[in-house]
């Protein structure tokens, strides 16, 4: 008689990483940075202070980040879950280098067919003012998009993605929710160019699930971040 094949539990596949609450607390506390990011923002602006912006954010990108780190340690899994596997050669390294480059393309070919300008810029006053002037607040432009790439697509397409698809047992679930996170963080610069990073987060998360690695998205998030806040101008 022959044995039924069973089917991998979807808990299985795409186990947990980290406890419910931690992944409830991260969400509360990116939703109160998210206003106090408004609020600040908006205080930056009143005084003209950029470069005052991009540190506090830098740090606080940082900081989400370590917490992160530590819930999915503590849980007893791998930092290796968040991340993907570790580049074992040139040709990898190159080869996630063209996939970022070809989905930048093909993002910012998307975001002009739907009238947007990029995740770095938009037509708001507060996504305006935050834009480098000057070769100080250009350098800091830089190290602040390069600290958004890394962190935010490990927070949001690498741990929070995971959490939400073992969370509802259903894989395009977990993207959308993941996607629509990511969104809402970025509610400070305006619903419209919220929603246009949403859509970017979804788009995000398909290649980070697809690509089984956070690489390719942290690339081309940060150089969508520094082209965006350079051709702006």
């Amino acid at each position: 008689m022959a044995t039924p094949v069973l089917s991998t539990p979807e808990s299985v596949k795409h186990p947990l990483i980290a406890s419910p609450w931690h992944t409830l607390f991260l969400i509360v506390a990116q939703g109160l940075l998210s206003f106090r990011s408004k609020m600040q923002a908006s205080h930056a602006h009143v005084l003209g202070d950029r470069i005052g912006l991009y540190e506090r954010t830098i740090f606080f990108e940082w900081l989400m980040f370590a917490l992160m780190i530590l819930g999915v340690w503590r849980y007893g899994s791998s930092v290796l879950t968040v991340l993907g596997e570790r580049w074992r050669s040139v040709g990898q390294v190159f080869r996630d280098i063209g996939i970022a480059v070809l989905f930048l393309v093909v993002s910012i070919t998307i975001e002009s067919i739907l009238g947007s300008h990029g995740h770095g810029g938009g037509d708001n006053s507060t996504t305006q003012f935050m834009l480098p002037h000057g070769g100080v607040e250009a350098t800091m432009w830089v190290v602040l998009s390069i600290t958004a790439g890394f962190c935010e697509e490990a927070i949001y397409r690498g741990y929070l993605q995971r959490q939400f698809i073992a969370l509802t047992k259903n894989i395009p679930a977990g993207i959308v929710l993941s996607a629509a996170a990511f969104g809402a963080a970025h509610a400070y610069q305006g619903f419209q160019h919220a929603l246009q990073i949403g859509f970017l987060g979804l788009m995000g998360g398909i290649l980070a699930y697809w690509c089984k690695s956070v690489r390719p998205g942290m690339i081309a998030h940060t150089l969508q971040d520094v082209l965006g806040g350079f051709i702006q101008h």
